[in-house]
């Protein structure tokens, strides 16, 4: 029998130096999101299948890893944390008490298909608001995500923010049927917005509400520059009430001090059907893919038989570490590991001096003497900030770890 030597398509090892900095990395932000107030939740690798159905809105089912047990039930591997959280507040959570407020880490599993170029096995990190449906929620879930990617020493970064309730409110008045909203999306996700300009004219759709749509193809810095956009909306209440919604909540974002991080996507929309109110997604140079995206999504719980409002968010780390790396940002990450070299003869110094340090919280890596450790190999050590000591017969184990 062959062994096999490689991992199977779309995932991958992660070791020595690229492991260590993304554990540092994810510490990084989790203490960014423990600063606001924020308590931590593990959810299961698989959960049934019914937790990722389409009718809750989530990975569409041929995106899923499945797997069949006993007794006919299928499970999946998660491809999304946030109907599990979802699952968890229904099921430990009291809607009595004041707002939950939990964050996670872990591995998300999404069958893409080969010729995406992308992994099927990724580490997320977000958070979730649970229990309040307030502009002051989402103003600290957004700021959240700045600082917490500022957290990772990310500087050139900018979140899109819309409202869920433009595109929504424009399927309605523009009383499109369920199979031209599915082309409509299609050509808004793909900037495609002559197709879109197409559609519109052969539907005969009201001025105002063209300039609307078509003004979904535009990138915005503040609210100041859609004004105008307020005028053709007065018809359209869902419509008009979202953009006054964005225009509040920019008067928060300033507060935090996270305005110039924000830009304003009116034509963004998800891949995910439960979100209900603002949807985000934010990007940096040398990631083809978003790094952070969420939104509100107060109608998922009740899925799970209990109703609450929500909203959070899930930061792909893989392709934040991935960004990082080709923005050439290395950062400062302290190495307290110790490779303390002895000969044999030196054994007993070597282990009292090993114990020690870890005694203080340091780490050494004892590794008795050999020709194969050569002078380059130590360079490279002391290159990579490790600290080397050497045990030798003269010296004790106090003397050596004050030279």
């Amino acid at each position: 029998m062959n062994r096999l030597l490689h991992t199977p398509e779309g995932v991958r090892d992660i070791y020595n130096e690229e492991c260590f900095r993304k554990k540092e990395i994810l510490s990084k932000l989790t203490e960014s999101i423990s600063s606001f107030g924020y308590d931590a939740i593990q959810t299961p690798s698989f959960e049934f299948f019914d937790v990722f159905s389409n009718e809750i809105g989530t990975t569409p089912s041929k995106d899923l890893f499945k797997f069949f047990v006993i007794f006919c039930n299928t499970l999946v591997l998660r491809p999304d944390f946030t109907p599990s959280i979802a699952r968890c507040a229904a099921t430990y959570f009291s809607s009595n008490v004041a707002p939950i407020r939990l964050y996670y880490e872990g591995n998300i599993f999404i069958n893409n298909h080969s010729y995406q170029g992308r992994l099927k096995e990724n580490t997320q990190l977000g958070a979730e608001y649970i229990g309040e449906n307030t502009i002051d929620a989402d103003s600290e879930i957004l700021s959240m995500v700045v600082y917490t990617l500022k957290a990772a020493e990310l500087k050139n970064f900018q979140i899109s923010l819309s409202h869920s309730g433009i595109f929504r409110g424009l399927m309605k008045y523009g009383e499109f049927e369920v199979e031209d909203e599915e082309i409509i999306l299609d050509l808004i996700r793909n900037k495609n917005f002559f197709g879109l300009d197409e559609i519109l004219t052969q539907k005969n759709i009201d001025a105002s509400l063209k300039n609307i749509f078509m003004n979904l193809s535009e990138m915005f810095n503040t609210p100041q520059e859609w004004e105008e956009l307020l005028i053709d909306a007065k018809e359209y209440p869902e419509i008009y009430d979202a953009f006054v919604y964005l225009k509040d909540l920019d008067h928060l974002l300033k507060l935090y001090g996270v305005d110039s991080y924000i830009s304003y996507e009116l034509g963004l929309v998800s891949h995910y059907n439960y979100y209900t109110g603002i949807i985000f997604s934010g990007y940096t140079y040398g990631s083809g893919q978003p790094i952070v995206s969420g939104g509100r999504y107060d109608e998922l719980i009740s899925n799970f038989g209990k109703r609450a409002p929500a909203i959070g968010f899930a930061l792909d780390v893989d392709a934040l570490l991935i960004a990082m790396e080709r923005q050439k940002i290395a950062p400062q990450i302290k190495s307290n590991k110790f490779i303390c070299f002895y000969q044999p003869k030196d054994i007993q110094k070597a282990i009292q001096f090993a114990t020690e340090k870890r005694n203080m919280g340091e780490a050494v890596l004892l590794l008795r003497m050999s020709s194969v450790y050569t002078t380059q190999f130590i360079q490279q050590l002391e290159e990579q900030h490790r600290e080397v000591v050497f045990i030798e017969d003269t010296h004790s184990a106090e003397e050596i770890n004050h030279e």
